[in-house]
């Protein structure tokens, strides 16, 4: 059996000194829980306070997003050897808010194509990330009018190959790939259990598709699929019980050091 991975994406939330102070309640309290693998994904600026704070335990830090090329006149990105320079062991690439995907959208809808994260420029910054050694986390899943026409696994297919093609099953060994449905981040829905589990069960299958594409007869590799979506303390047991769910990508929970707490250990 996988370890289980619990990783917490902040977002656009906290300072580095609330950053710190959450830091610091929660790697006391989630010390016991060491057969679980956590990560923490707070904003750029936070990333090395955290990092200092979290040396000595079994949590991980990680980064929200990331940009493909080494350098040069990119005002306002960070490359994959910045975040290696500050000791990142994962990033988040192609979550749905950076594809201008929103479940609950709180920005006018005239300006959401500020965002504009693409398949292709998911593929380059996984390929700037395993040139840094750090583990992409690559989030893929569909929009609520996606899913009422039916079309949730052919999107999350797309998604996954447009993705993780050109890269070989060494190259992606440790891959971690988060299926969140869109209509359930940041709204309070949750999909079915029996339906998270099917669709993590078909993200596990497909990617091996992809990867036994690239070199047959490769046999399967290590690497993790996640459920997000909505995770809190009420609802990650059953979730994390699931055969197909390896953990999860915990968003607004993440925020509150007793409620991932809580969340950590469902998953242990």
């Amino acid at each position: 059996m996988k370890r289980k991975l619990v990783a917490g994406n902040w977002k656009m939330n906290k300072t580095v000194v609330e950053a710190a102070a959450a830091v610091e309640t929660f790697s006391r309290k989630v010390d016991r829980f060491r057969d679980v693998d956590v990560v923490i994904c707070p904003p750029f600026l936070a990333i090395p306070k955290v990092r200092e704070l979290i040396k000595n335990t079994h949590i991980d830090v990680g980064a929200q997003d990331v940009f493909w090329m080494e350098s040069g006149a990119f005002t306002g990105q960070i490359s994959a050897s910045m975040l290696h320079g500050v000791a990142v062991k994962y990033c988040i690439v192609g979550h749905s808010e950076t594809r201008g995907r929103f479940g609950k959208l709180e920005i006018p809808a005239e300006l959401v194509s500020f965002f504009s994260e693409t398949d292709r420029t998911v593929r380059l910054k996984i390929r700037a990330l395993l040139e840094c050694d750090i583990k992409p986390i690559l989030c893929v899943g569909e929009t609520l009018s996606e899913r009422e026409a039916d079309e949730t696994d052919a999107v999350i297919a797309a998604q996954l190959t447009e993705a993780l093609t050109g890269f070989t099953p060494i190259e992606l060994e440790g891959l971690v790939v988060a299926y969140e449905p869109v209509w359930a981040i940041g709204t309070g829905k949750t999909c079915d259990t029996a339906e998270a589990n099917r669709v993590c069960g078909m993200v596990r299958a497909h990617v091996q598709s992809i990867l036994e594409e690239a070199e047959p007869g490769s046999g399967e590799i290590n690497f993790r699929v996640l459920y997000g979506g909505s995770v809190k303390a009420a609802n990650a047991r059953e979730l994390f019980c699931q055969p197909n769910i390896d953990g999860g990508l915990v968003g607004g929970a993440s925020l509150d050091p007793n409620e991932f707490t809580e969340i950590v250990a469902a998953a242990e």
